[in-house]
């Protein structure tokens, strides 16, 4: 009977360790817990990230199709269009500009 005791004792207390230990370091335990918590953090802040600049881009877009002066600034800055007698001069980096600034003569 005394036997029969511990054999069901040692038998419960393995049960217990492999349980635990599956617990914590198993498929799905709390340190694969904790990694995937870690990467929904990640993945929510990309998608905010994401919605503000398509709310910025929805904006813009707008503003492009119902506002001339937005459309003007925009070719103006972007493409550096200049208006008669206006003259163009660019400082700094000429990466973005490409060849050059244009000069509008109003011949066109």
């Amino acid at each position: 009977m005394i036997i029969l005791r511990v054999f069901l004792l040692v038998t419960v207390g393995l049960v217990n360790v492999v349980l635990f230990s599956r617990m914590i370091w198993g498929p799905t335990g709390l340190v694969e817990y904790r990694e995937l918590k870690g990467q929904y953090a990640e993945l929510q802040k990309e998608l905010t990230d994401i919605d503000t600049e398509n709310l910025a881009l929805s904006q813009e877009i707008r503003l492009l199709q119902s506002d001339r002066q937005y459309v003007e600034k925009m070719i103006r800055q972007r493409l550096h269009y200049v208006r008669d007698n206006e003259v163009l001069y660019l400082f700094g980096d000429s990466r973005e500009t490409g060849s050059g600034a244009v000069k509008d003569d109003g011949k066109n």
